[in-house]
């Protein structure tokens, strides 16, 4: 058995390089995400509400790649996304491998894969990712809720440019 686990042609079923050049489109897609992120869409404040599109995009993956390879690269998202963000812990960490998940499940038996299908799980993420936000404000804070609204218009916010997230994985997917 132990014989059948360690064989030598393992790795060869799982490394090929249509995979992991594949791999490497999805890091720079990440990365091309943080940088727009933390270098562009913190600086565009209407009403004092920053969009938020790192979980549009790990919806993107996770709608064209399936539930567990999405819940990896959410992740490592996540990962990247609580570095990068002040104030978090492992927020993002946590919060995003259980939506990527989700949208997993969710797009291979019930959602189209299509755009309109992707807007509406995006949606959902940014609004999960929303109210996780106010939720962790509010505790902090000795449970004051004001902070719903901002959610909410960060929700808003973030929509438009949530479906410029939608094509890069779109392509790649054949």
């Amino acid at each position: 058995m132990l014989k059948r686990i360690f064989r030598k042609d393992l790795f060869r079923d799982y490394l090929t390089p249509r995979r992991l050049r594949r791999v490497l489109w999805y890091a720079v897609y990440m990365l091309l995400v943080l940088i727009v992120q933390d270098m562009v869409l913190t600086q565009i404040r209407p009403g004092g509400v920053c969009a938020f599109i790192p979980p549009a995009a790990v919806a993107a993956v996770a709608m064209f790649e399936g539930a567990v390879p999405g819940a990896l690269f959410a992740l490592v998202m996540g990962v990247f996304t609580d570095m990068f963000t002040p104030g978090t812990l492992i927020t993002y960490t946590v919060l995003f491998p259980l939506i990527a998940f989700c949208v997993g499940v969710l797009a291979q038996f019930f959602v189209n894969r299509r755009f309109l299908g992707f807007m509406l799980l995006a949606l959902a993420a940014l609004l999960l990712t929303a109210l996780t936000q106010t939720t962790i404000i509010a505790l902090k804070s000795a449970g004051s809720f004001s902070a719903i609204w901002t959610g909410i218009l960060q929700t808003l916010w973030s929509l438009p440019f949530s479906a410029l997230v939608y094509f890069p994985p779109a392509r790649w997917i054949e």
